[in-house]
């Protein structure tokens, strides 16, 4: 082997991650849709004839798609290849995957940095200004984002936890985290704590550990960081959650139409709504917002204009939109953002270089501090918001890593491809080629006819694969997102899943409620405890007692029944005991 196509340990880790974006599925192999769906995504379609001959070549055992092996190949003894430069070349534009095989060092200049730096930089910044007052990570802060001391500041999960509940308020109980004299046994407690609750609210961590958190590995520190700051911008960018965002609404739509958008695409229509004004549109936030234009008019549109008693009126200098040079004007911009109290997330070289991921962080920051919508007047509308049951279903197909990531848990699953990834998550095999339409859905009505098939397919798996009760339900229930029958799915999908863990743990014995729950009492009476359940549906557990007793059973002295309330308990007492 020639010295130079040894490829090292980051480098593979570097090409592990690249081969996980474009094997949408998972299911560890890349097919044909995935590859045209690589080319598709960076912009460059490549005819269908084009994509076959490309995965012949990279297909050394011909079963018609790549595995990680042959995928590495375009790194090593291919690397010289045309068509393998063109999926590298492919590789590296699609968003966050560093310029694999020599990642750019800061050049002489300082302004040469790869997304990863860019991305350092940013996230160091947004955690320096949003925990800068917390005196639990006074030992960590303020980070230098020039260095490497974001990956770090992660490795006692004190920040990570923090973050988490910046993002989501009350996931984790504070009293939980381990602040003082910490040993490697706490510092692993932590970072467990706050892996399972990143999960619980919606992020994939299915392939990073703690010890990949104490190492500081990088990629994996700003995948996970990024998901986590991104759950927090985006929550409130929800119709259900905000609705002057139904002012958004564009001549003869309904308002299904808009809660069926995904928070980015709120968000460039927000954009569009104030740019309009002006006789401008978006439709990115990488290659349009680069010469700073559409953010000067989007500044301006959004200041406070001083009709609101408390928010005193930010006249917007406009002057920087005539600086000929790209970077002095993206500068001139952001110090106009600082005074909306908005500069946060990209620097002027992110906004030149067009960084997607960055750029629209930025944009959000400015949609929850201004967004500048009224409520339509005339309107009635009565908005349900998302019930905890919907948003505990929604957070666990996304923290599987199905694709598209699932933002509302009806309008995104009417086409059936996240219920039948889910199905293969639960074992239950898919035949992919022959019976599922694949998106794009193009035809009359949006592909209406190939995603109902893609409906009726997912039930008839249900009742024949899987062994699932879905008396009354028909694939047109999961086409019109029917709440009650839906969840019905969802809910034995969940169950199933749990339950094959629990498989696996206990050694192939089939796990159901009454063994669970004899085992249960089991462990309780074995640690001489006195609470016991009788099944799930037992008022006993509303109080935590049990489960509390279960836990000090498992793993004595980790409960501090100090804090545990006991007798006649209040709501918030069982809340407390919940939390």
């Amino acid at each position: 082997v020639n010295m130079s196509t040894k490829i090292s340990a980051e480098e593979m880790e570097e090409i592990r991650e690249g081969f996980q974006k474009v094997d949408a599925d998972g299911n560890g192999y890349i097919c044909a849709s995935e590859l045209g769906n690589l080319f598709r995504e960076v912009g460059c379609p490549l005819p269908g004839y084009q994509i076959r001959e490309l995965l012949q070549k990279l297909d050394r055992d011909n079963d018609s798609r790549i595995d990680l092996t042959e995928f590495t190949a375009i790194f090593q003894d291919m690397k010289d290849d045309r068509m393998a430069k063109g999926f590298r070349k492919a590789l590296n534009k699609k968003e966050g995957i560093v310029a694999i095989g020599g990642t750019s060092k800061i050049s002489s200049e300082g302004t040469q940095h790869s997304i990863s730096e860019q991305e350092r930089f940013a996230f160091a910044n947004y955690i320096n200004t949003s925990l800068e007052k917390d005196p639990d990570c006074k030992h960590v802060l303020p980070i230098n984002p020039n260095t490497e001391a974001l990956f770090k500041a992660v490795a006692d999960g004190i920040m990570l936890c923090k973050l988490i509940n910046l993002s989501v308020p009350d996931t984790i109980d504070e009293r939980t985290i381990n602040k003082k004299k910490l040993t490697a046994f706490t510092t692993q407690e932590n970072l467990n704590l706050a892996l399972n609750s990143a999960s619980a609210i919606g992020c994939q961590v299915v392939n990073i550990g703690a010890q990949d958190l104490k190492e500081g590995k990088p990629h994996l520190v700003l995948g996970l960081l990024w998901q986590i700051i991104k759950i927090g911008l985006f929550a409130n960018i929800e119709l259900s959650r905000n609705e002057a965002l139904a002012a958004l609404l564009e001549e003869g739509e309904s308002l299904e139409v808009l809660m069926k958008l995904s928070p980015e695409e709120l968000l460039l229509r927000w954009a569009n709504f104030h740019l309009k004004k002006v006789g401008m549109t978006i439709s990115n936030f990488s290659g349009d917002i680069k010469d700073s234009k559409a953010y000067f008019h989007l500044l301006e549109q959004i200041a406070p204009d001083g009709s609101k008693e408390d928010v005193p009126q930010v006249e917007v200098d406009m002057t920087g939109l005539y600086e000929k040079d790209l970077t002095k004007r993206a500068e001139c911009m952001l110090k106009q953002a600082d005074r909306l109290g908005c500069r946060q997330f990209v620097t002027a070289t992110d906004v030149v270089c067009g960084n997607a991921k960055l750029n629209m962080a930025f944009v959000a920051t400015l949609f929850n501090k201004h967004p500048a919508l009224t409520k339509p007047e005339n309107q009635d509308w009565n908005l349900e918001s998302e019930t905890r049951e919907e948003r505990t279903f929604r957070n666990w197909m996304n923290s599987l890593g199905v694709s598209p990531h699932v933002h509302h848990i009806y309008g995104d699953l009417h086409d059936a491809i996240v219920i039948l990834q889910l199905y293969e998550r639960i074992k239950v095999p898919v035949d992919w080629d022959n019976r599922v339409n694949h998106p794009p859905f193009k035809g009359v009505g949006g592909g209406h006819l190939k995603k109902m098939e893609n409906c009726t397919y997912a039930v008839e798996l249900g009742k024949k694969s899987a062994g699932f009760s879905l008396v009354g339900i028909g694939g047109q229930d999961l086409y019109d997102g029917n709440p009650t029958l839906t969840l019905a799915l969802v809910w034995q999908l969940m169950r199933r899943y749990t339950l094959n863990v629990l498989e696996d743990l206990g050694h192939g014995e089939v796990a159901g409620d009454d063994l669970i729950v004899s085992w249960v009492n089991k462990t309780l009476a074995g640690a001489g405890k006195s609470s016991s359940i009788k099944s799930f549906k037992d008022k006993a557990i509303g109080t935590s007692i049990p489960v509390l007793d279960l836990i000090d059973a498992i793993q004595p002295q980790s409960v501090n029944f100090e804090l545990v309330r006991k007798g006649n308990l209040s709501d918030e007492d069982k809340l407390n005991n919940a939390k």
